[in-house]
């Protein structure tokens, strides 16, 4: 005989009636490494420094990456560590230590895990679970090297304490795409196994940390290209002005000695 899967809503109930231990000291750190390795590394940095920038001036909105994260008021164990979160609605978008759910009055709408040979079997297991008893609206994984997840990328929202698919298309160019109604953007693998945000508005790609460099430096370059351009006009003119001057001058003293 099974044993029956509980709920995950019924794992981690509310506690109304318990008060909160000030005593109780979070941590911020748990001593795991951000990544194990460079694809897992690339795909958490570019991903959420995206989202930070498109939300950058927003205090109602909240991003963070590989940050603690408590669940359930005065227990230190019980915490994750999701790769990037975005929360809307958050109290603030100024710096943390960790985030306690309880305090902040509601759990992150958006939480994306990039799997790594330590951490991909956890995502999609018990930390599914947890999300789910936390509200999370959305949580999406993702696997760089195309060894855990088929296909690579799984995207689900929460409906009634459960997670339900999201649909994955593949594209003729062999582009996964999937749309994240929380953020307002689609979620996209590219071919190489390549994660990246795009914005139907716009039509654009939301930019990565090198892509913002370079096109911050070709704006500048751009700037300084016109405002050179601006002076050499300006001295030009001036050049020409005072050579009019000289000729009128020169005129005139001819024309007095005429």
């Amino acid at each position: 005989m099974t044993t029956p899967r509980i709920p995950p809503a019924a794992k981690y109930p509310p506690y109304p009636d318990v008060e909160e231990d000030l005593s109780i000291v979070y941590p911020s750190g748990d001593g795991e490494p951000m990544a194990d390795n460079d694809w897992q590394w690339i795909a958490i940095a570019d991903t959420a420094l995206a989202l930070r920038n498109r939300y950058e001036g927003r205090t109602d909105v909240y991003v963070a990456s590989d940050m603690l994260m408590y669940y359930r008021m005065n227990d230190v164990t019980a915490r994750v560590a999701p790769d990037v979160y975005a929360v809307f609605g958050a109290n603030g978008n100024h710096r943390r230590d960790s985030w306690l759910v309880w305090r902040e009055g509601r759990a992150p709408d958006f939480v994306l895990e990039v799997a790594s040979p330590r951490t991909w079997a956890r995502d999609a297991g018990d930390k599914r679970d947890i999300y789910a008893a936390m509200g999370v609206t959305e949580y999406w994984r993702f696997d760089p090297r195309g060894e855990f997840f088929v296909p690579e990328l799984i995207g689900e929202h929460l409906s009634g304490g459960e997670y339900q698919s999201l649909h994955i298309r593949q594209e003729t160019d062999g582009l996964l795409r999937g749309h994240s109604a929380v953020l307002g953007l689609d979620i996209c693998v590219r071919p190489g196994l390549e994660l990246r945000l795009y914005d139907q508005a716009t039509d654009q790609w939301l930019l990565t940390p090198e892509e913002s460099y370079a096109a911050n430096r070709e704006s500048e370059a751009a700037r300084l290209s016109a405002e050179a351009a601006r002076l050499s006009a300006e001295a030009a003119l001036q050049a020409a002005e005072e050579e009019n001057r000289r000729l009128r001058e020169q005129l005139r003293s001819l024309q007095g000695g005429a």
